[in-house]
């Protein structure tokens, strides 16, 4: 279970504080940063707020002046005396801002990978529409299993994070009806990574499987239970965690 540090909602309009509203399922979108340190700082929040604010535009959700008055809610949630380890979700909608703060629950060793038949709705955007995502997610400890998506015939991504597939001293990563997050992207400037439909049926050919996300990090994968899959070992995983070691 999550454990909050803050959760807080706002009217978009003026910024008067109301009750707190997750929003999952409104038509918006969000964003999750992680937040480390004393005082706290968020990792990658450039190419974030740029990815939120894009987003923001697609949705029809942009107005005058919300980019300075979501800067303003962030910084002014986050308290110079806490020394962080968490994530920072904002989600908005037309007329409702809402922040919450997290504890980061730290992958264990012995992750496993579960797949199940979905794609998220306009799986190139992070909107709100994430309840039946919520639901499969709930079913498990998050520290110990996450869930991969799959549509016909192809791995998408996971409900938390990038997928990233280690073989022959090569990375690669799925590139369609997937989000490519920020913590992928700016991984891709430092190691080569061939995104390309990756098949459900090629995946015993891989050698690791790793989680990137502002979440996750970088998680190593132990088994995927349902294909007999087991990592062979952790080269591809030193390495990644060398950049991403925030």
């Amino acid at each position: 279970m999550a454990i909050f540090l803050l959760k807080k909602s706002y009217q978009a309009s003026n910024q008067k504080e109301i009750g707190f509203k997750d929003l999952w399922g409104s038509h918006g979108v969000f964003t999750t940063i992680r937040l480390i340190g004393k005082p706290g700082k968020l990792i990658l929040f450039k190419s974030h707020f740029k990815g939120l604010i894009k987003s923001l535009k697609k949705y029809k959700i942009y107005s005058k002046n919300i980019e300075t008055n979501i800067k303003l809610l962030i910084y002014s949630s986050i308290n110079k005396n806490i020394n962080y380890d968490h994530l920072f979700r904002i989600a908005l909608t037309k007329k409702i801002i809402s922040i919450s703060i997290r504890k980061r629950l730290k992958p264990k060793k012995d992750f496993e990978l579960k797949l199940i038949n979905y794609r998220r709705i306009d799986p190139k955007t992070k909107n709100l529409y994430y309840k039946k995502i919520l639901k499969e997610l709930n079913k498990y400890d998050p520290s110990k299993i996450d869930i991969a998506l799959v549509n016909r015939g192809k791995i998408l991504e996971t409900c938390t994070s990038n997928i990233l597939f280690f073989k022959n001293r090569e990375y690669f990563s799925p590139k369609n009806n997937c989000y490519i997050g920020n913590t992928i992207n700016y991984l891709k400037g430092k190691i080569k990574i061939s995104f390309k439909d990756i098949y459900y049926r090629d995946l015993k050919k891989f050698d690791e499987i790793m989680l990137i996300g502002s979440g996750k990090g970088v998680t190593s994968v132990k088994y995927i239970k349902e294909i007999n899959w087991k990592s062979k070992n952790n080269f591809g995983y030193k390495k990644v965690n060398k950049y991403l070691n925030f």
